[in-house]
């Protein structure tokens, strides 16, 4: 684009109230504000351009998802020199998690701004995820990585993420319990089954065996949960070793 034409397209944009709208929220000035309208554009609405291509969040979600997995690891890298390559991968699978990245699509009421043909009502929780990282993806094409860098660092990295608490939480107690057993080369067993009882919705019961023995119950509304409540409890009875032996793996 010619310095003109750009200077042009640029005192245009600032007349449009969606400039100011993705200035109030990035704290940048937008150049291009077709890719802010696609943020902003649900499936719903069934948009397409000229050549029938699709208008809508969706494939800059996809793009936003790739650059912002890249800035997380970058500060992990640089703020966490003695972690290796395994901890640093779970430190950034904690930070990109679903419900954390639709807690900033939230705090930046994203989701007020969207287009769409469904009421908000109906809208899965995850929208809120899906726009901030569709408008991570929008930086990205329209000011470059720096700044949208800047942007993830001030909206999302400063305010909300902990490293230290971040070290100590955990995504999934199965995971980590089968990580565990693997690792001592412990004989453990999930044993699921329904368990209705007075109830008219089903319910299962899990319970967890190490070495034939059973060391911990639990009971939930479907078998996924009944597996991670059980092996929750089992969690905390065996935490002191466990944390000791993510200490040590951290370090080697």
């Amino acid at each position: 684009m010619g310095l003109k034409r750009f200077l042009r397209k640029n005192a245009s944009n600032k007349q449009d109230p969606l400039f100011q709208l993705v200035k109030s929220i990035t704290g940048f000035s937008p150049v291009d504000l077709s890719l802010y309208r696609r943020v902003f554009t649900h499936t719903s609405m069934e948009k397409t351009n000229a050549k029938g291509q699709k208008i809508n969040y969706e494939r800059l979600e996809f793009l936003g998802d790739a650059v912002l997995n890249t800035i997380v690891a970058a500060h992990l890298f640089e703020s966490l020199p003695q972690n290796n390559e395994g901890s640093l991968t779970l430190m950034r699978s904690k930070i990109v998690r679903r419900d954390f990245l639709n807690k900033v699509g939230k705090q930046l009421s994203l989701i007020d701004q969207l287009s769409s043909n469904v009421p908000i009502k109906n809208y899965s929780q995850n929208v809120h995820g899906n726009l901030f990282e569709a408008l991570v993806g929008a930086l990205y094409i329209d000011l470059g990585f720096e700044r949208c860098s800047q942007f993830v660092f001030d909206k999302m990295i400063h305010p909300f993420v902990d490293l230290e608490k971040l070290e100590f939480m955990v995504l999934s107690y199965k995971s980590l319990l089968v990580d565990w057993f693997q690792k001592k080369r412990m004989k453990y067993a999930f044993d699921v089954a329904l368990d209705n009882g007075a109830e008219h919705t089903n319910h299962y019961k899990a319970k967890l065996l190490i070495d034939g023995k059973v060391v911990a119950k639990a009971r939930a509304k479907n078998k996924k949960r009944a597996v991670e409540k059980v092996a929750k409890r089992t969690y905390f009875k065996f935490q002191d070793n466990i944390n000791q032996s993510k200490t040590n793996i951290k370090t080697h």
